[in-house]
């Protein structure tokens, strides 16, 4: 297919529905523009960027595909498209409600210890905060692990495109509670769905959490504010992995399983996706995987 039509291969770029826009385009689109550097790319990642700041809210939020008052924590690992397009422009608007959804975020969904909520709901006319929400987690107070580690990676690469300090001391936050939480629990690194389970719900782990923080902290490894703490979350990065690695979470010896990582869990309340494997938790498990190889991969 001639390059003159790369613009027109994922008409997702116009896509408002739906608030994953920057985990469809970065991880695709993001890295294949590093490598070719072909300005027709760069024209989808901007304009997929654009549509994303479109779920402004009066609240300083991009909105989740629940609805306007609706703010999810995962808004955090695709507000970077913004940021990205920001820059590739020079479109200070952009950048400004990248960062205010950033600070939102910080603000309502992000606890002093650390921990995350999933969801923070608004009133949509006024743009106050009403309250904490959860879907995926176990309920509005606790604190569920993938959620936490979207927040952990999310703040992480804010941080590396914008620079504000800010951004970096909320993810150390986030990798702080994360860690602190998982050794109290005793499991290696890789948690359970929700850090708050009652003792008469099932303790079932998510792989795919563990493989996202690994991946954050990879990043915090290269850009934490101590040398102490650059080696803290390198450490702890190598160990999820070396958990993750063991025939507990790799189906060594089910030749029939499809996925990469057992264990994943996509909605327990739902029972969607639930002790499987998941393509994010794939995904971010090999980019895990590379980092700890060859580093990390820059943002540009």
């Amino acid at each position: 297919m001639p390059k003159s039509t790369h613009g027109h291969w994922n008409p997702r770029k116009h896509d408002r529905t739906v608030h994953d826009l920057g985990f469809i385009f970065l991880s695709t689109y993001g890295r294949w523009y590093r490598l070719t550097r072909e300005p027709a790319l760069r024209d989808v990642l901007v304009e997929a960027g654009r549509t994303l700041s479109l779920r402004r809210q009066k609240g300083g939020y991009l909105a989740s595909f629940i609805g306007p008052s609706s703010l999810f924590i995962d808004i955090m690992m695709n507000v970077g498209l913004i940021l990205w397009a920001a820059k590739a422009t020079g479109d200070a608007e952009l950048k400004d409600i990248a960062l205010a959804h950033c600070r939102t975020t910080a603000r309502y969904l992000v606890r002093p210890d650390g921990s995350t909520a999933h969801e923070g709901l608004f009133d949509p006319k006024t743009g106050n905060f009403l309250e904490q929400s959860t879907h995926q987690g176990w309920n509005a107070e606790s604190t569920w692990t993938r959620g936490l580690a979207w927040a952990l990676y999310g703040f992480a690469s804010v941080f590396r495109l914008s620079g504000l300090d800010e951004f970096l001391a909320v993810s150390q936050r986030c990798a702080d509670c994360y860690l602190r939480r998982v050794q109290q629990a005793g499991e290696n690194g890789v948690p359970y769905w929700d850090f708050d389970l009652p003792a008469d719900v099932p303790h079932l782990f998510d792989s795919s959490a563990a493989a996202i923080t690994a991946s954050g902290l990879f990043e915090l490894a290269e850009i934490a504010d101590s040398e102490n703490n650059r080696q803290r979350y390198r450490q702890a990065a190598h160990s999820i992995l070396q958990a993750l690695c063991t025939d507990r979470f790799l189906p060594r010896n089910k030749p029939e399983w499809e996925g990469i990582l057992l264990e994943g869990i996509y909605h327990f309340h739902k029972n969607l996706g639930v002790s499987e494997s998941v393509a994010w938790g794939d995904h971010f498990f090999v980019e895990a995987l590379f980092k700890a190889l060859y580093g990390c991969e820059p943002l540009d």
